[in-house]
């Protein structure tokens, strides 16, 4: 009874269909869409990339939301409850995307404090001295700053969550996500016309080229569509629980879906044409962002002023997103584990926190230290702790997910009550066919080729 009423009283938070979406959208739009969407695309072939994830979002993203959603609103729980109110002795499933979820905040709060960081340094003084490059190394291989930041954010997310105050930051976030959008659009506009060479990265970028698409591209793109959207970590399971009966979640989920792959190619179109503008490595990576968006705010007049509103901006996607990612745990040991709200509250935030203290230093004291093992057909490969909890969770645990997910939907609750759950009790239209096949076979088929790829066996 007590989760009920906890459950009425979230819906009302919300409102309305609009609040939910926009809820839901915050938690799926973050880091995924402006931080990783753009180096991964800028390091596999561009506009093929592009492409490949807009094809994934259709087919990948878009049913397996839906089919989260439903599972969350009918289960009305947490992520591991909601499977074991539907059908008895399958919790794992959400115990799997438990564990995801805590295993990538490990590093995501980690980024999320170089956007902090990057925030406050331009308001207070708008310097990246001697350059963007040896500025973002050389704080990220600091043995203390990065943690300290990183704190930062934990500590004021794990306290907004604890007494409650999360919707102050959600109104704020509904004003500043639409001025990102606009803000991403002007600074991909003057990077065109300012910034030599930028044009033939349009082109990269918007003109794809398929003769290079690879299993390694196709991996890319199906395990960036479960990060970037949020497919396999209790987040839709978890959001789902407070969705009213009368919302059309296919309705919902397009909607959903559609904002978080325009917001990730919107940043693409800012970031990919300023690097191969400048003759960026290839393999940048994970400072790609933060190396050309500084670059690009100093071409621009008041660039210190629109490079503290991005980075501001983006820290309130990154809290957006966190306040789920870390909901979804906090909520799992509340209720499964019988914690309560501060306990659950505190044991999560310390787990997080251990995470983060060893994946920071592994940009830098422990980087030549710890080395993992990864079994590969071709042979034994060894990664750093932040690559390999990324290759883990992205290639392992999600895909999992939606394998499990799916045949959750076939075998266990069966297509007759995910789709009177999905139609509103028969008011809107039933799944068709295609819709079916979807979920039962290239759902899994797509994953069970990132898992060939991510051992070795295709290449």
């Amino acid at each position: 009874m007590s989760n009920e009423i906890e459950t009425q009283q979230e819906t009302k938070q919300w409102g309305s269909r609009f609040g939910y979406i926009m809820v839901a959208a915050g938690a799926a739009v973050g880091l995924g869409n402006i931080w990783k969407f753009p180096y991964l695309a800028y390091n596999n072939g561009g506009g093929a990339f592009m492409i490949g994830f807009i094809v994934c979002a259709i087919l990948l993203a878009y049913p397996m939301v839906k089919i989260e959603t439903a599972i969350g609103r009918a289960g009305r729980g947490d992520t591991v409850g909601c499977y074991k109110r539907l059908v008895p002795k399958t919790g794992f499933i959400g115990w799997v995307a438990t564990i995801c979820t805590m295993l990538i905040n490990f590093f995501y709060v980690v980024v999320g404090g170089w956007v902090l960081k990057y925030a406050v340094t331009f308001i207070v003084s708008g310097s990246f001295e001697p350059d963007a490059l040896s500025y973002f190394t050389a704080f990220t291989t600091s043995p203390v700053e990065p943690i300290i930041w990183a704190f930062i954010l934990l500590a004021g997310v794990s306290v907004m969550l604890l007494f409650g105050i999360t919707n102050i930051v959600e109104k704020a976030v509904k004003v500043i996500m639409p001025c990102l959008v606009i803000f991403l659009i002007g600074c991909g506009i003057w990077a065109l016309f300012v910034i030599d060479g930028a044009v033939e990265g349009l082109k990269f970028y918007f003109i794809p080229d398929f003769s290079n698409f690879t299993f390694t591209t196709f991996a890319a793109c199906a395990t960036q569509t479960l990060f970037s959207v949020g497919i396999g970590w209790g987040i839709f399971t978890t959001l789902g629980a407070n969705v009213p009966k009368s919302n059309n979640i296919k309705a919902d989920s397009a909607m959903i879906v559609a904002c978080d792959v325009f917001v990730a190619i919107l940043a693409g179109f800012v970031v990919i044409p300023s690097a191969f503008a400048s003759g960026t490595d290839f393999q940048a990576g994970p400072r790609l962002v933060f190396e050309i968006m500084t670059g690009v705010f100093g071409t621009l007049p008041g660039g210190r002023v629109i490079g503290s509103f991005f980075f501001v901006a983006l820290l309130f996607a990154v809290i957006s997103s966190l306040f789920t990612f870390f909901e979804i745990p906090m909520r799992v040991f509340e209720q499964e584990l019988g914690l309560g709200r501060k306990k659950g509250v505190a044991v999560v935030a310390l787990i997080i926190l251990v995470g983060n203290i060893f994946v920071s230093l592994g940009f830098g004291p422990l980087s030549e230290i710890i080395n993992l093992p990864w079994p590969n057909f071709q042979g034994l490969e060894h990664y750093g702790l932040y690559d390999w909890i990324d290759c883990f969770t992205a290639y392992i645990l999600l895909p999992l997910g939606v394998v499990f997910e799916a045949m959750f939907i076939w075998k266990a609750w069966k297509f007759v009550r995910y789709e009177k759950e999905m139609t509103n009790d028969g008011e809107l239209k039933p799944m068709s066919k295609i819709e079916k096949f979807d979920v039962v076979v290239i759902c899994p088929l797509m994953m069970v080729i990132v898992f060939l790829y991510v051992f070795g066996f295709i290449s």
